[in-house]
Protein backbone atom coordinates (compact mmCIF):
# COMPACT_ATOMS: atom_id res chain seq x y z
CA UNK A 1 0.00 0.00 0.00
CA UNK A 2 0.91 3.87 -0.49
CA UNK A 3 2.74 5.63 1.99
CA UNK A 4 0.86 8.74 0.45
CA UNK A 5 -2.90 8.31 1.14
CA UNK A 6 -5.72 8.48 -1.79
CA UNK A 7 -7.91 10.43 -0.91
CA UNK A 8 -11.24 12.62 -2.35
CA UNK A 9 -8.81 15.30 -2.77
CA UNK A 10 -6.39 13.15 -5.01
CA UNK A 11 -9.27 11.57 -7.08
CA UNK A 12 -10.18 15.54 -7.91
CA UNK A 13 -6.89 16.50 -8.84
CA UNK A 14 -6.51 13.21 -11.28
CA UNK A 15 -9.74 14.35 -12.67
CA UNK A 16 -8.83 17.45 -13.29
CA UNK A 17 -5.24 16.97 -14.51
CA UNK A 18 -6.15 14.25 -17.13
CA UNK A 19 -9.04 16.11 -18.42
CA UNK A 20 -6.70 18.97 -19.30
CA UNK A 21 -4.01 16.22 -20.91
CA UNK A 22 -7.12 15.20 -22.55
CA UNK A 23 -8.24 18.34 -23.94
CA UNK A 24 -5.15 19.61 -24.41
CA UNK A 25 -4.01 17.01 -26.88
CA UNK A 26 -7.21 16.64 -28.87
CA UNK A 27 -6.99 20.45 -29.28
CA UNK A 28 -3.10 19.88 -30.59
CA UNK A 29 -4.46 16.95 -33.07
CA UNK A 30 -7.00 19.04 -34.45
CA UNK A 31 -5.05 21.73 -35.27
CA UNK A 32 -2.16 19.99 -36.59
CA UNK A 33 -4.87 19.00 -38.96
CA UNK A 34 -5.26 22.52 -39.81
CA UNK A 35 -1.50 22.97 -40.42
CA UNK A 36 -1.41 25.32 -37.30
CA UNK A 37 1.48 22.45 -36.43
CA UNK A 38 3.95 21.48 -37.93
CA UNK A 39 6.26 18.34 -37.80
CA UNK A 40 5.76 15.40 -35.87
CA UNK A 41 3.10 15.47 -33.50
CA UNK A 42 2.95 12.31 -30.81
CA UNK A 43 0.12 12.86 -28.74
CA UNK A 44 -0.74 10.78 -25.37
CA UNK A 45 -4.18 10.11 -25.44
CA UNK A 46 -5.42 7.27 -23.64
CA UNK A 47 -2.30 6.99 -21.27
CA UNK A 48 -3.52 9.80 -18.70
CA UNK A 49 -3.61 7.60 -15.85
CA UNK A 50 0.70 7.03 -16.17
CA UNK A 51 1.43 10.74 -15.32
CA UNK A 52 -1.56 11.64 -13.09
CA UNK A 53 -0.22 8.21 -10.74
CA UNK A 54 3.41 9.63 -10.91
CA UNK A 55 2.31 12.99 -9.64
CA UNK A 56 0.61 12.40 -6.57
CA UNK A 57 3.21 9.71 -5.59
CA UNK A 58 6.18 12.33 -5.80
CA UNK A 59 7.33 15.81 -5.01
CA UNK A 60 7.90 18.95 -6.76
CA UNK A 61 11.42 18.56 -6.58
CA UNK A 62 11.87 15.32 -7.76
CA UNK A 63 12.77 15.35 -11.72
CA UNK A 64 11.20 13.55 -15.01
CA UNK A 65 12.32 13.27 -18.35
CA UNK A 66 10.40 11.46 -21.54
CA UNK A 67 11.06 10.52 -25.21
CA UNK A 68 9.22 12.50 -27.68
CA UNK A 69 5.90 12.01 -26.61
CA UNK A 70 6.20 14.71 -24.09
CA UNK A 71 3.08 17.27 -24.32
CA UNK A 72 1.61 15.76 -20.87
CA UNK A 73 4.34 15.53 -18.55
CA UNK A 74 5.56 18.73 -18.25
CA UNK A 75 2.05 20.17 -17.85
CA UNK A 76 1.50 17.71 -15.06
CA UNK A 77 4.51 18.66 -13.85
CA UNK A 78 3.49 22.41 -13.66
CA UNK A 79 4.33 24.29 -17.26
CA UNK A 80 1.69 26.43 -18.32
CA UNK A 81 -0.58 25.15 -20.89
CA UNK A 82 0.32 28.44 -22.72
CA UNK A 83 3.91 28.18 -23.27
CA UNK A 84 3.59 24.33 -24.33
CA UNK A 85 0.73 25.27 -27.54
CA UNK A 86 3.20 28.09 -28.24
CA UNK A 87 5.98 25.61 -28.72
CA UNK A 88 3.66 23.65 -30.88
CA UNK A 89 3.26 26.59 -33.07
CA UNK A 90 6.77 27.08 -33.34
CA UNK A 91 6.47 30.54 -31.31
CA UNK A 92 9.56 32.24 -29.28
CA UNK A 93 6.90 32.45 -26.41
CA UNK A 94 7.04 28.04 -25.85
CA UNK A 95 8.82 26.26 -23.41
CA UNK A 96 11.63 25.72 -25.89
CA UNK A 97 11.37 29.42 -27.49
CA UNK A 98 9.87 27.50 -30.17
CA UNK A 99 12.98 25.90 -31.68
CA UNK A 100 12.06 22.32 -30.13
CA UNK A 101 7.79 22.24 -31.27
CA UNK A 102 6.27 19.05 -30.34
CA UNK A 103 9.07 16.46 -29.83
CA UNK A 104 11.44 18.60 -27.54
CA UNK A 105 9.68 20.10 -24.36
CA UNK A 106 12.00 21.61 -21.50
CA UNK A 107 11.05 22.87 -18.62
CA UNK A 108 14.10 23.83 -15.82
CA UNK A 109 11.74 25.66 -13.69
CA UNK A 110 9.60 22.69 -13.01
CA UNK A 111 12.50 19.99 -13.43
CA UNK A 112 10.98 18.79 -16.32
CA UNK A 113 14.23 17.89 -18.39
CA UNK A 114 12.79 17.05 -22.05
CA UNK A 115 11.63 15.09 -24.81
CA UNK A 116 14.10 13.93 -26.50
CA UNK A 117 13.60 12.93 -29.51
CA UNK A 118 16.53 9.82 -29.88
CA UNK A 119 14.93 6.70 -29.29
CA UNK A 120 16.17 5.47 -25.72
CA UNK A 121 18.27 8.53 -25.34
CA UNK A 122 16.72 9.78 -22.38
CA UNK A 123 17.50 6.89 -20.24
CA UNK A 124 21.03 7.12 -19.51
CA UNK A 125 20.13 10.76 -19.01
CA UNK A 126 17.69 10.04 -16.59
CA UNK A 127 20.73 8.08 -14.75
CA UNK A 128 22.92 10.75 -14.61
CA UNK A 129 20.22 13.30 -13.36
CA UNK A 130 19.73 10.53 -10.77
CA UNK A 131 23.71 10.63 -9.97
CA UNK A 132 23.82 14.81 -9.38
CA UNK A 133 20.75 14.42 -6.60
CA UNK A 134 23.28 11.65 -5.25
CA UNK A 135 26.25 13.57 -5.42
CA UNK A 136 24.42 17.09 -3.98
CA UNK A 137 23.02 14.68 -1.35
CA UNK A 138 19.31 15.69 -2.03
CA UNK A 139 16.47 13.03 -1.69
CA UNK A 140 15.19 14.01 -4.48
CA UNK A 141 14.03 11.21 -7.35
CA UNK A 142 14.49 11.34 -11.10
CA UNK A 143 11.45 9.51 -12.93
CA UNK A 144 12.60 8.42 -16.46
CA UNK A 145 10.15 7.68 -19.00
CA UNK A 146 10.78 5.37 -22.38
CA UNK A 147 8.27 3.81 -24.35
CA UNK A 148 8.38 -0.33 -25.13
CA UNK A 149 10.45 0.31 -28.33
CA UNK A 150 13.46 1.97 -26.37
CA UNK A 151 14.05 -0.66 -24.18
CA UNK A 152 15.48 -2.34 -27.52
CA UNK A 153 18.47 0.07 -27.20
CA UNK A 154 21.76 -1.10 -25.63
CA UNK A 155 22.24 2.14 -23.52
CA UNK A 156 19.25 0.69 -21.48
CA UNK A 157 21.30 -2.49 -20.41
CA UNK A 158 24.81 -0.23 -19.38
CA UNK A 159 22.61 2.45 -17.64
CA UNK A 160 20.16 -0.13 -15.40
CA UNK A 161 23.84 -1.88 -14.41
CA UNK A 162 25.32 1.63 -13.45
CA UNK A 163 21.97 2.37 -11.51
CA UNK A 164 22.25 -0.58 -9.70
CA UNK A 165 25.81 -0.73 -9.44
CA UNK A 166 25.79 2.70 -7.59
CA UNK A 167 21.95 2.75 -6.07
CA UNK A 168 20.56 5.46 -8.36
CA UNK A 169 17.52 7.50 -7.09
CA UNK A 170 16.10 7.07 -10.63
CA UNK A 171 13.09 5.01 -11.35
CA UNK A 172 12.84 3.66 -15.31
CA UNK A 173 9.38 3.33 -16.44
CA UNK A 174 8.42 1.65 -19.48
CA UNK A 175 4.72 3.33 -20.67
CA UNK A 176 4.33 0.10 -22.66
CA UNK A 177 1.23 0.70 -25.19
CA UNK A 178 1.79 -2.40 -26.99
CA UNK A 179 3.40 -0.74 -29.88
CA UNK A 180 6.74 0.33 -30.93
CA UNK A 181 5.70 2.40 -33.76
CA UNK A 182 3.75 0.39 -36.07
CA UNK A 183 5.30 -3.08 -34.66
CA UNK A 184 3.79 -4.93 -31.73
CA UNK A 185 5.92 -6.45 -28.75
CA UNK A 186 5.69 -9.47 -29.34
CA UNK A 187 7.20 -8.96 -33.15
CA UNK A 188 10.73 -7.76 -31.63
CA UNK A 189 11.17 -8.88 -27.85
CA UNK A 190 11.62 -12.69 -26.95
CA UNK A 191 10.34 -11.44 -23.87
CA UNK A 192 7.09 -9.96 -23.85
CA UNK A 193 7.01 -9.16 -20.07
CA UNK A 194 9.25 -6.35 -20.47
CA UNK A 195 9.78 -5.51 -16.52
CA UNK A 196 11.99 -9.04 -16.04
CA UNK A 197 14.46 -6.97 -18.09
CA UNK A 198 15.21 -6.01 -14.85
CA UNK A 199 15.82 -9.17 -13.16
CA UNK A 200 19.18 -9.82 -15.04
CA UNK A 201 20.27 -6.63 -12.96
CA UNK A 202 18.34 -7.75 -9.76
CA UNK A 203 16.56 -4.72 -9.79
CA UNK A 204 12.99 -4.38 -8.23
CA UNK A 205 10.53 -4.83 -10.81
CA UNK A 206 7.09 -5.56 -11.96
CA UNK A 207 4.28 -4.61 -14.61
CA UNK A 208 1.76 -2.15 -13.48
CA UNK A 209 -1.94 -1.43 -14.98
CA UNK A 210 -1.35 1.64 -16.68
CA UNK A 211 -4.93 2.48 -17.05
CA UNK A 212 -6.01 2.95 -13.53
CA UNK A 213 -4.01 5.83 -11.53
CA UNK A 214 -4.27 4.02 -8.62
CA UNK A 215 -2.34 1.42 -9.57
CA UNK A 216 0.25 3.23 -10.77
CA UNK A 217 0.19 5.78 -7.86
CA UNK A 218 1.23 2.44 -5.27
CA UNK A 219 4.01 1.29 -7.60
CA UNK A 220 5.51 4.64 -8.08
CA UNK A 221 4.79 5.51 -4.47
CA UNK A 222 6.80 2.12 -3.25
CA UNK A 223 9.93 2.93 -5.97
CA UNK A 224 10.12 6.34 -4.82
CA UNK A 225 10.51 5.63 -1.32
CA UNK A 226 12.67 2.60 -2.29
CA UNK A 227 14.95 5.53 -3.94
CA UNK A 228 14.55 8.35 -1.11
CA UNK A 229 16.29 5.73 1.54
CA UNK A 230 19.15 5.23 -0.86
CA UNK A 231 17.86 1.53 -2.39
CA UNK A 232 18.44 2.05 -5.25
CA UNK A 233 16.51 2.30 -9.28
CA UNK A 234 12.99 0.41 -9.87
CA UNK A 235 11.70 -0.50 -13.14
CA UNK A 236 8.54 -0.45 -13.69
CA UNK A 237 6.55 -1.58 -16.71
CA UNK A 238 3.25 0.10 -16.77
CA UNK A 239 0.87 -0.96 -19.84
CA UNK A 240 -1.20 1.26 -20.85
CA UNK A 241 -2.86 1.98 -24.32
CA UNK A 242 -3.01 5.02 -26.72
CA UNK A 243 -6.07 5.78 -28.97
CA UNK A 244 -4.23 7.69 -31.30
CA UNK A 245 -1.53 6.64 -34.14
CA UNK A 246 2.09 6.67 -33.11
CA UNK A 247 2.21 10.42 -34.64
CA UNK A 248 -0.09 12.42 -36.73
CA UNK A 249 0.51 10.74 -39.94
CA UNK A 250 0.34 6.80 -38.54
CA UNK A 251 -3.12 5.18 -40.77
CA UNK A 252 -3.07 3.03 -37.62
CA UNK A 253 -3.52 -0.09 -39.93
CA UNK A 254 -1.52 -2.79 -37.66
CA UNK A 255 -4.44 -3.02 -35.15
CA UNK A 256 -8.61 -3.40 -35.03
CA UNK A 257 -10.70 -1.12 -34.21
CA UNK A 258 -12.37 -3.63 -31.64
CA UNK A 259 -9.17 -3.72 -29.27
CA UNK A 260 -9.16 -0.09 -29.35
CA UNK A 261 -12.31 0.33 -28.32
CA UNK A 262 -11.76 -2.46 -26.08
CA UNK A 263 -9.11 0.01 -23.97
CA UNK A 264 -11.39 2.97 -24.51
CA UNK A 265 -13.80 0.85 -22.41
CA UNK A 266 -11.44 1.35 -19.52
CA UNK A 267 -10.71 4.94 -20.31
CA UNK A 268 -8.83 6.06 -16.89
CA UNK A 269 -10.40 9.60 -16.95
CA UNK A 270 -14.10 7.69 -17.01
CA UNK A 271 -12.69 5.38 -14.64
CA UNK A 272 -11.98 8.47 -11.56
CA UNK A 273 -15.50 9.96 -13.10
CA UNK A 274 -17.40 7.08 -11.91
CA UNK A 275 -15.37 6.70 -8.61
CA UNK A 276 -15.85 10.47 -7.45
CA UNK A 277 -19.85 9.75 -8.33
CA UNK A 278 -19.62 6.69 -6.63
CA UNK A 279 -18.30 8.38 -3.75
CA UNK A 280 -20.47 11.26 -4.07
CA UNK A 281 -17.50 13.35 -3.95
CA UNK A 282 -18.76 15.62 -6.27
CA UNK A 283 -21.97 16.55 -8.72
CA UNK A 284 -22.58 17.42 -12.31
CA UNK A 285 -22.35 20.99 -11.22
CA UNK A 286 -18.47 20.04 -10.15
CA UNK A 287 -18.10 18.53 -13.65
CA UNK A 288 -19.93 21.35 -15.76
CA UNK A 289 -17.28 23.69 -14.01
CA UNK A 290 -14.19 21.72 -14.27
CA UNK A 291 -15.05 21.17 -17.94
CA UNK A 292 -15.28 24.50 -18.54
CA UNK A 293 -12.51 25.86 -16.81
CA UNK A 294 -10.30 23.07 -19.28
CA UNK A 295 -11.70 24.38 -21.95
CA UNK A 296 -10.88 27.92 -20.93
CA UNK A 297 -7.50 27.04 -20.22
CA UNK A 298 -7.37 25.32 -23.65
CA UNK A 299 -8.97 28.20 -25.68
CA UNK A 300 -6.42 30.45 -23.98
CA UNK A 301 -3.53 28.58 -24.83
CA UNK A 302 -4.63 28.22 -28.64
CA UNK A 303 -5.22 31.92 -28.52
CA UNK A 304 -1.69 33.22 -26.93
CA UNK A 305 -0.01 30.46 -29.33
CA UNK A 306 -2.09 32.74 -32.06
CA UNK A 307 -0.88 35.81 -31.10
CA UNK A 308 2.66 35.24 -30.22
CA UNK A 309 5.43 36.57 -32.56
CA UNK A 310 8.14 33.69 -34.02
CA UNK A 311 12.00 33.93 -33.23
CA UNK A 312 13.85 36.14 -34.55
CA UNK A 313 16.08 35.26 -37.20
CA UNK A 314 18.86 36.02 -35.06
CA UNK A 315 17.79 33.49 -32.56
CA UNK A 316 19.09 30.93 -34.63
CA UNK A 317 22.75 31.66 -33.71
CA UNK A 318 21.57 31.65 -30.07
CA UNK A 319 21.73 28.55 -27.41
CA UNK A 320 23.99 26.65 -29.95
CA UNK A 321 26.88 25.28 -27.44
CA UNK A 322 29.82 26.56 -29.59
CA UNK A 323 32.79 28.21 -27.88
CA UNK A 324 32.49 31.86 -29.54
CA UNK A 325 36.10 32.17 -30.36
CA UNK A 326 36.91 28.73 -31.73
CA UNK A 327 39.91 28.48 -33.67
CA UNK A 328 39.40 26.21 -36.03
CA UNK A 329 36.15 27.88 -37.64
CA UNK A 330 37.15 29.33 -40.97
CA UNK A 331 34.82 31.79 -43.12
Amino acid sequence: MSSIAITKETYLYWYEMMLLLRRFEEKAGQLYGQQKIRGFCHLYIGQEAVIAGTMSATKADDSLITAYRDHAHPIAKGMSPNAAMAELYGKATGCSKGKGGSMHFFDKENKFFGGHGIVGGQIPLGAGIAFAEQYLGTDNVNVCYMGDGAVRQGSLNETFNMAMLWKLPVIFVCENNGYAMGTSVARTSNTTDIYKLGLGYEMPCMPVDGMDPVAVHNAMDEAVQRARKGEGPTFLEIRTYRYKGHSMSDPQKYRTKEEVEEYKAKDPIEVVKNHIVNEKWADDAWFEEIADKVKSQVDEAVKFAEESPYPEPEELYKDVYAQKDYPFIKD
